[in-house]
């Protein structure tokens, strides 16, 4: 029999430590479970618990990404072709989730009722979660936008976020008082939303305190990495906008695709200085509306933007960025395989997507090649 070298054995006892941990969560809710019990279920010590996850709250955290990152999508009807159909699609993808109230016994789909409080309880959670709530917002929003009438204009990420506040507060209701919750009613709500009119326009930051991209002419060669809004390879060596993002920053991501030029690809690269706990935690919040947004929406309404989590940073060095933070916003603009522009701190965004790229920027300096 072949040894396990040291990557295999860690991936072995990391899975190990996961299943055991969903047994315990699932079997004795969040607050009662304990590490020594992951531990004897996983056969392993506390301390290989340890080094695979630096606490409890983390623990639980991957368990539930794991499961919203596996689980199966149901059959379900042909997506909506207008705003309005698809809303009530994305609700009833949403809502066919909640845990029923005539079933009284743990399991899965009560798994997740203490993520809000578990969010709520820290600061250190509850920044990151709600930049992850807006970016959840602009993904629904910009999917939401290319279904509307030509006629119309304007931006529907109030709409989105409006439509994810009724979803997560069924949610939290359905866990706390089963049986409360009439799903068909909250489906009906959702859908009422997409006609709403919230005077919703679309406000560029402020020119003089965004910083000017700086124009540059550097070799792109970015490491493969999965584009998790649409579930497959991402698309990152054509020509685009790579934004750099912290999870304090993630709602900078529209800027990007408000400024970038049609058909420029646009991608959210999500880093964190934390990615035990809340690398896990981004993962859960955007394969939760993903998941709902793919059985919703036809692909060729799929929001524009790509988002790839870059959780050991490889991919922001990539692209000329070392050193990563939760406060990180940086950007470079792509064309022909080079990087022509870049920018750094709040607005680096708009101002790499906005730039006039090779052949408006000021020339980088003549390279001589024997």
């Amino acid at each position: 029999m072949n040894r396990l070298n040291r990557a295999e054995l860690q991936e072995r006892n990391r899975a190990k430590v996961l299943a055991a941990a969903r047994e315990e969560f699932t079997e004795r809710g969040f607050r009662d479970a304990k590490i020594d019990g992951i531990a004897e279920r996983a056969e392993l010590t506390r301390g290989a618990v340890y080094s695979n996850f630096p606490g409890k709250r983390a623990l639980y955290f991957a368990v539930l990404a794991d499961l919203a990152e596996r689980a199966p999508e149901p059959p379900h009807p042909e997506p909506g072709r207008t705003a309005r159909e698809a809303l009530s699609a994305f609700a009833r993808a949403w809502v066919a989730r909640l845990p029923l109230a005539a079933d009284e016994r743990p399991g899965p789909a009560r798994l997740g009722m203490d993520l809000m409080s578990e969010v709520i309880v820290d600061e250190r959670t509850r920044r990151p979660f709600t930049q992850l709530m807006k970016l959840d917002a602009i993904l629904l929003g910009l999917a939401l936008e290319r279904l509307r009438p030509p006629t119309s204009a304007g931006r529907m990420v109030c709409v989105a976020e409006a439509a994810l506040t009724t979803l997560h507060g069924a949610s939290q209701m359905a866990a706390a008082a089963p049986g409360f919750i009439e799903p068909f009613n909250v489906v009906g709500v959702c859908e009422q939303l997409a006609d709403l009119d919230l005077g919703d326009v679309w406000q560029p930051p402020h020119i003089p305190y965004i910083p000017q991209a700086r124009p540059a002419d550097e070799p792109w060669s970015p490491p493969p990495a999965m584009d998790v809004v649409r579930g497959g390879p991402a698309r990152l060596a054509g020509d685009g906008v790579m934004a750099i993002l912290g999870l304090h920053r993630l709602e900078a991501a529209e800027e990007a695709v408000r400024a970038a030029v049609p058909g420029a690809t646009v991608t959210a690269v999500l880093v964190t200085g934390d990615p035990g706990e809340l690398a896990p935690l981004a993962r859960l919040a955007v394969a939760d509306l993903c998941n709902c947004l793919r059985q919703a929406f036809p692909p060729s309404a799929w929001p524009r933007l790509q988002v790839v989590y870059d959780e050991s940073g490889i991919l922001a060095a990539a692209a000329g960025v070392p050193a990563v933070s939760d406060g990180t916003e940086a950007a470079v603009r792509v064309e022909a395989g080079r990087i022509v522009a870049r920018a750094d701190g709040r607005g680096a965004c708009h101002a790499a997507a906005s730039a006039g790229g090779a052949a408006q920027a000021q020339p980088a300096p003549t390279r001589h090649h024997s």
